[in-house]
């Protein structure tokens, strides 16, 4: 008996902790109804994109947490790695020190790392970056979700945290939806990319 409540405590936990960041509604209905929850359910995956079936690349502009200008012009020629987060999620928190971690390996190697924060304002994203260790800029999306969109409309986002990697033209070649499980998939993912033949 004792084994049968903790076993189906361990199920609620485990489903709970599954469950991440979620909201019954799909992506496409909240910007619909300008709800700007921007994350909706999903279990984590990861997706590799072949070269042919890529599309087009993703054209976003933003501003980031210290008021800068950031676009698609920006990296276009490297990898970059985008991060979609908010500070309250709780993945995101976990995830935080693999971002870092993969970001420190390879930002000498033309790779640049650009989190997209879905719902904070500047104070709070620079207060996270602060206590998580995150030196890469996060462009504040809250106000408008265009470059949340601009994504969107190119690959799916599915959960909140979603990490995407885009290419040297500057489409996106894989994605990690869900909370990162370690530091040394997205640098597979990453390194992959990166030796991809460009000419």
């Amino acid at each position: 008996m004792i084994r049968r409540r903790v076993l189906a405590a361990m199920t609620l936990v485990a489903a709970l902790l599954l469950a991440g960041c979620t909201s019954s509604d799909s992506l496409a209905q909240q910007y619909r109804d300008g709800s700007e929850k921007g994350y909706i359910a999903g279990d984590f995956q990861i997706v590799e994109i072949p070269d042919a079936d890529r599309g087009e690349p993703v054209v976003f502009e933003g501003v980031t947490e210290t008021g800068e200008t950031v676009s698609s012009d920006d990296y276009r020629g490297g990898v970059l790695v985008v991060n979609f987060w908010y500070a309250a999620c709780g993945p995101c928190i976990v995830e935080a020190p693999m971002l870092e971690e993969v970001w420190q390996e390879y930002q000498d190697q033309g790779v640049a790392f650009l989190g997209v924060n879905t719902y904070d304002q500047p104070a709070t994203a620079l207060s996270f970056a602060r206590d998580n260790n995150v030196t890469y800029p996060s462009v504040i999306d809250v106000n408008d979700g265009r470059v949340k969109l601009a994504f969107a409309q190119v690959t799916p986002i599915q959960a909140t945290p979603t990490t995407l990697v885009i290419d040297q033209e500057g489409r996106v070649a894989a994605r990690i939806i869900g909370q990162l499980a370690s530091a040394s998939i997205l640098s597979t993912l990453v390194a992959d990319t990166l030796a991809e033949d460009t000419s």
